[in-house]
């Protein structure tokens, strides 16, 4: 099957439509608050440090993953996901009063709870998609949202920052509460057959990390990526060392982003056939194994080579996400796909934040051309070590007889 006829049948499912609509206009909002809440606080305090805890406030609820995910398997998906958007989109609206130093506490309450939502919604979606979507056009429905987000991710930034520009803090405050708003009213068009969970006993909240650490195809893949976001983070850290080692004012470190998100839409473009051909180990083992290449490349002092390794860890880096979201959602059962997906979100991007603040400390400390080829060794040895995992059989089952032609 070929990518874009997998990209068409992916946007003629009525209910893989309307889940992508979703996240790109919820993803839209949320990128540009983002980057409004960090500029705002700036504004307000001139403080590097209070700006960059709006990251961490937004962050810090995804440890508490495996409990906020219960209570996707608790009720049913679509109700709770309209629910979240529409508790979002109220959140949000304290925030046209914050405009001093006095009312920030209340800025960063906002940014926490979001998180703590954010989670809850993600649990939800992650596993109503599993439940809606076709399961052969998981991985394409995956790819796809991730080429979606990184989309956002170029766009939004750039509206809410001439937003903020003009109008303020609150004018993308209220931005993001209509985008939630219009996400809510999609979700409810949504049309699919939920059976109303079992009251009577709670969900147990560790079941989901157990589920996943036990499975033998899942434990690899969510280990994988967890270590790739952990030397992704560090890697990330460096950018603005690699800026200055090129001679580049910092903005410079936008290019760069903005390189690697253009990476992103490609892969998660032709994610669906390319998953469905390698299995999800060795798509995932080449994906790290890019990401590698990238990061060790950074060590050339040249912009060029430097964009380039942007455009590769770009096109490298998702894989090892799409591959691990999408092997949850077709090996777990239905009733505990919230825990498991919550549980998965924490594996994996909870090294992202021990990454961030651990890496930091270290590109002060130590040469970069010390620091990017310990980083990349680690993704090469991981990659190799993936690779020799055996795909289930569930990659068989998931394929229809055209893929054994893919483009």
């Amino acid at each position: 099957m070929t990518t874009f006829s997998t990209v068409r049948r992916v946007l003629r499912d009525r209910s893989a439509g309307l889940c992508l609509a979703t996240t790109v206009v919820s993803g839209f909002g949320s990128s540009a608050l983002w980057l409004a809440s960090g500029v705002w606080v700036k504004d307000i305090t001139g403080s590097d440090g209070l700006a960059a805890l709006c990251v961490f406030a937004l962050w810090a609820p995804t440890l508490a993953g495996p409990a906020l995910g219960a209570l996707a398997d608790r009720v049913r998906r679509r109700p709770l996901m309209i629910t979240m958007n529409l508790a979002l989109a109220a959140l949000l609206l304290p925030l046209t009063t914050v405009g001093s130093p006095a009312r920030l506490w209340l800025l960063f309450a906002v940014l926490f709870l979001y998180g703590a939502a954010d989670a809850v919604h993600d649990a939800a979606e992650s596993a109503l998609v599993g439940a809606a979507v076709d399961p052969e056009l998981l991985g394409a429905f995956n790819g796809l949202r991730m080429t979606a987000r990184e989309g956002m991710k170029l766009l939004a930034p750039l509206a809410g920052a001439g937003l903020y520009t003009a109008y303020g803090g609150p004018a993308v405050a209220l931005l993001d509460a209509a985008t939630f708003v219009l996400a809510a009213a999609l979700g409810a068009l949504l049309r699919v057959r939920e059976e109303r969970p079992d009251g009577h006993e709670p969900p147990h909240i560790t079941q989901g990390v157990r589920h996943v650490w036990s499975h033998p195809t899942l434990r690899p893949l969510v280990m994988a990526a967890g270590t790739t976001m952990l030397l992704a983070a560090l890697n990330g850290a460096t950018v603005y060392a690699v800026v200055d080692r090129l001679g580049r004012a910092p903005a410079y470190a936008g290019v760069l982003y903005a390189a690697q998100g253009a990476g992103s839409v490609v892969i998660g473009v032709g994610a669906g056939p390319l998953l469905a051909r390698f299995g999800a180990h060795r798509f995932a083992a080449a994906g790290i194994a890019l990401t590698a290449l990238a990061v060790a490349a950074r060590v050339v002092p040249s912009a060029p080579v430097a964009l380039a390794a942007g455009a590769v860890a770009g096109i490298g880096l998702p894989c090892a996400l799409i591959a691990a979201f999408t092997a949850v959602q077709r090996e777990t059962p239905e009733d505990l796909l919230g825990r498991a997906s919550a549980a998965t979100n924490t594996l994996v991007f909870a090294p992202n934040v021990l990454g961030l603040a651990l890496g930091a400390a270290l590109v002060e400390t130590a040469d970069l051309r010390l620091l990017l080829p310990l980083y990349a060794l680690p993704l090469l040895l991981t990659a190799v070590l993936l690779a020799q995992c055996p795909d289930s059989a569930s990659r068989t089952a998931a394929r229809s007889p055209s893929d054994a032609n893919p483009a």
